[in-house]
């Protein structure tokens, strides 16, 4: 989803020239300049053949297809421009391709690099922090069932937020926009399915012209009430975008607006006083309680690319100042498509968080005020490619997320998903010692109770005495250790939202206290 990623979000690619421009480029940077990734990546080939490449070159070429989410043409290139470049954010990019192939050796190694050469980099602490993440995303098992959501085309289809009977997607669907030359796919546009007794959605109705434009638009949220949509828009609608003097190439930012309910239909649409021309704001969802907007921007003051925002929703609809939701959340580099549950959980995707490749599905939630740790939320929510736009409902544990995965209908696709086990669990590590000579014992018994006092599992410690539970966060437990020849022990463990918990249990070694019966004779061989 790198093309619609940026298709929403309408910036300005941060220079990664590794060499100054010529007359020779002109062309294939003003449709660069233009977003026109397709027809750049062809110019910029072109002048490879014809034997004028240079590391500028290369690393266009690599931007192009980095932004079309084209994995192995981007590893290709990216590659060759890092062969005379050393550029931090451009090795980042790489780090991801080729995590995106399944390369995740040499994914490593550029992000050791990287790290090397940007250590205070949230990315960089994170990696360096957990080095062997990969493997315990991919081993901590699938918690969903996922499949095609069955009214994806050959065009791009992306979001999922289900309203009164009505789902809502984005899509390019539409041929009588015109195309954008970032993807060369139609201009997006909100459509409404309605889902039908059997399960599946009917065919896909275009949302009135008060809604969609001959611009973008984008994902929607409603209010509890339903009374409510708000709804991203490009602000060449609002006549509001900036014209580069020597280019002539027009940038706009994406807005968020609001409709209002009016009959069976919406109207009365209205651009929110949080929109700037200097800045994109995107992605809006409403909590549950109607009480918080949030979205996503790279308004000034943040911490990356696009940062989370959240802003108060006021009696009279306006909004309060935005709020960064800070560096827990949000990183050097990307975070949107946030989504806020009815049980206070926040799902967002992000690509500066450790995970598959691209941008992956994260999650944490308010307790008490402050935000529990982001978690990924594993496979197969989240794949090698892009995987955004998640939301759920808590109740009937479904949803629908979008993916640019291997194996869909089009660049983005749409999939429903059921949750099949808990989401968040916690890795319990007990450790048993004998407490006198603080040994590792192996061969202990050791037994998982819940908070009903219910037994769920025994295991046996091994030769480090470790043994290793699964548990739902938030749920208190118990473990209940058994040796011979020592004392047994119960400890509790305080239910959290961390994702490891270590425990140390010690056991007192039984005395054995000699008695004047009892007199062990040496065996006397006639």
């Amino acid at each position: 989803m790198k093309n619609l990623k940026t298709l929403l979000f309408i910036m300005l690619m941060s220079g990664l020239c590794l060499t100054a421009q010529n007359k020779n480029t002109k062309k294939a940077d003003k449709e660069f300049a233009r977003f026109e990734y397709v027809d750049a990546a062809e110019s910029y080939k072109k002048l490879i053949d014809k034997g004028d490449a240079s590391p500028y070159v290369y690393g266009q070429l690599a931007e192009c297809y980095y932004n079309i989410f084209n994995t192995v043409e981007a590893e290709k290139w990216y590659a060759k421009a890092l062969e005379s470049n050393d550029n931090p954010e451009m090795i980042y990019k790489y780090s991801e391709m080729l995590k995106a192939n399944g390369k995740y050796e040499e994914s490593n190694k550029q992000m050791e690099k990287f790290a090397s050469m940007r250590p205070s980099d949230n990315r960089a602490t994170a990696f360096r922090k957990n080095p062997n993440y990969l493997p315990k995303i991919l081993e901590q098992g699938k918690k969903f069932n996922v499949q095609d959501a069955g009214f994806n085309t050959a065009q791009s289809e992306f979001g999922g937020v289900e309203y009164d009977g009505k789902l809502y997607i984005t899509s390019a669907r539409n041929d009588n926009r015109k195309n954008y030359g970032w993807n060369e796919q139609p201009f997006l546009d909100i459509y409404s399915l309605t889902k039908n007794t059997d399960g599946s959605y009917g065919t896909a109705t275009l949302m009135n012209n008060k809604i969609n434009t001959k611009y973008h638009e984008g994902l929607v949220s409603f209010s509890p009430d339903g009374k409510t949509m708000y709804f991203s828009r490009e602000s060449y609608f609002e006549k509001d975008f900036e014209k580069d003097s020597l280019s002539k190439v027009r940038y706009s930012q994406l807005y968020l607006f609001k409709a209002t309910k009016l009959g069976d239909d919406w109207d009365t649409v209205e651009s929110l006083a949080v929109n700037s021309e200097n800045y994109s704001v995107k992605n809006p969802s409403v909590s549950a309680d109607g009480s918080t907007l949030y979205f996503s921007s790279n308004m000034p003051g943040g911490y990356g690319n696009f940062d989370i925002y959240k802003a108060s929703i006021n009696d009279d609809g306006t909004l309060g100042e935005p709020e960064n939701l800070g560096q827990k959340v949000n990183t050097e580099g990307q975070e949107m498509f946030p989504y806020s549950s009815s049980n206070n959980t926040l799902y967002f995707s992000s690509n500066g968080h450790l995970g598959l490749g691209g941008l992956d599905v994260f999650y944490t939630k308010l307790i008490d005020g402050k935000l529990a740790p982001v978690r990924n939320i594993g496979i197969p929510i989240n794949s090698n490619g892009d995987d955004f736009a998640f939301t759920i409902n808590e109740e009937t544990e479904e949803g629908f997320v979008s993916s640019n995965r291997d194996g869909g209908q089009g660049s983005d696709d749409v999939y429903a998903f059921k949750k099949l086990q808990p989401l968040c669990d916690v890795l319990i590590t007990a450790t048993v010692l004998d407490d006198k000579t603080r040994e590792p014992l192996n061969g202990a018994s050791v037994s998982l109770f819940d908070a009903d006092g219910n037994k769920v599992v025994t295991k046996t410690t091994n030769k480090q005495g470790v043994v290793e539970f699964i548990v739902e966060c938030e749920k208190d437990s118990e473990l209940e250790v058994v040796m011979e020849d020592f004392e047994s022990k119960k400890v509790p463990v305080k239910g959290t939202n961390d994702e490891e918990v270590d425990v140390q249990i010690s056991l007192e070694p039984i005395e054995k206290i000699m008695t004047p019966d009892e007199i062990v004779l040496n065996p006397i061989y006639f």
